[in-house]
């Protein structure tokens, strides 16, 4: 806006000049953010789609209010300064809700096969999905220690090690898990060897809680179902959310799938030699 209002005094210029500067402020934003470590290249690129619209509103506001007023470059000092505080403000009438994701597959084999492969697991094999490759947190393993209720369950990803105490045990139909300790989200893709943005050091995506669900179906079969509670504390939530619920399903789906494999292998052999 600032931008767009100086840009067009005392001269005004045409909307499509102001418009392509309204852009240009947020290129030039986004890339000093990358240059200085304080973001990656995968969130600025998540965050276009709605930082540019404003960018190019309030750049058109800016060049309406020069156009209609004959406000001086003072006045536009103080704006500037109360934006921060406004922002700020902000964040003292938000609220964080808990989400919750769910994800199922059928699996050809009993419920007892299934339980012995999610307690823990061999490595799943690497990740052919773009969105892992780039970058986004992606389970490796899982491994336990104990049995029953305060076992401690770690599911290894590449950024790191979940922590996951033991709430509920009930072989073979649920295990729950509360969410001790967590790795970061994704690396950042950054011409610097390490960046730590705000949203990551802060955890601003935090997992909860999470449980396996095992619906005998009868006939060898087993719905296995994956559910996580995940607070997200970045706004607009209702944009953010939809690239964590796409990203916790992907989770989900590689994990289960694996789990899905090795049981039907199990059941399969275990059929063998019964015969």
């Amino acid at each position: 806006m600032v931008a767009g209002f100086v840009y067009n005094r005392p001269v005004s210029r045409s909307t499509a000049a102001t418009l392509g500067l309204g852009a240009l402020v947020m290129v030039a934003a986004g890339g000093v953010l990358l240059g200085l470590a304080f973001e990656g290249l995968i969130c600025l690129v998540m965050a276009v789609p709605i930082v540019m619209p404003l960018a190019i509103a309030g750049a058109l506001l800016g060049k309406w209010i020069a156009e209609a007023t004959r406000v001086g470059l003072a006045h536009v000092t103080t704006v500037v300064l109360a934006l921060p505080l406004l922002a700020g403000a902000e964040s003292l009438v938000t609220t964080t809700p808990e989400y919750e994701i769910l994800t199922t597959v059928d699996v050809a084999a009993p419920p007892a096969a299934v339980w012995r492969r999610i307690i823990e697991f061999p490595d799943i094999p690497p990740p052919e999905e773009w969105f892992f490759r780039a970058g986004i947190a992606c389970p490796l393993r899982a491994r336990i220690e104990g049995t029953g209720v305060g076992a401690v369950r770690h599911c290894e990803f590449t950024t790191g090690d979940f922590v996951e105490p033991i709430t509920v045990w009930d072989e073979p139909r649920r295990l729950a898990f509360d969410v001790a300790e967590q790795p970061d989200p994704m690396v950042e893709l950054s011409p610097w060897r390490h960046v730590h943005p705000p949203h990551l050091v802060d955890r601003s995506l935090r997992s909860r809680r999470g449980e396996f669900r095992l619906v005998d179906l009868g006939d060898g079969r087993t719905r296995l179902e994956g559910r996580t509670w995940y607070v997200f504390d970045i706004h607009p939530q209702g944009y953010w959310t939809l690239w964590s619920d796409l990203s916790i399903h992907a989770i989900h789906r590689r994990v289960l799938d694996h789990v899905k494999r090795l049981a039907e292998a199990d059941t399969a052999r275990e059929t063998v030699t019964a015969r």
